[in-house]
């Protein structure tokens, strides 16, 4: 089994920052791409950024300029700096990981989710 544990959300001013961290742990052979989705209030959930296994990233326009993703390979985890942080990018932030475990194929893994709130 696989587990994803998200930390560094929270409240923040508009033009703040955050940084949250996404820790992939158990039986894992290799991780391929990882990244970020969002889910505000009454809104379907959306991509806010990806990362490849090589490094290759993605993000939403929306995001572009401001949020930076990486990862630290050897620790299994995936990062997203928030900066310039504005009350529309409060949502739900959810990680997501395409894992791959021992004899079996790669599936992706949701983390559970961590509350970003950005003040006017």
């Amino acid at each position: 089994q696989v587990q994803l544990a998200e930390s560094g959300g929270g409240l923040v001013q508009a033009g703040g920052s955050l940084r949250l961290s996404c820790a992939a742990s158990g039986s894992i052979f290799s991780i391929n791409a990882m990244g970020w989705y969002r889910q505000a209030p009454g809104k379907q959930r959306e991509l806010v950024a990806t990362i490849s296994r090589t490094g290759t990233t993605n993000y939403a326009n929306s995001v572009k300029g401001r949020f930076t993703i990486s990862r630290d390979g050897a620790k299994n985890t995936v990062y997203l700096q928030m900066n310039s942080l504005k009350p529309e990018d409060t949502a739900v932030y959810y990680c997501i990981c395409n894992v791959a475990q021992y004899s079996l194929a790669a599936r992706p893994y949701w983390g559970q989710g961590t509350q970003v709130t950005v003040s006017s």
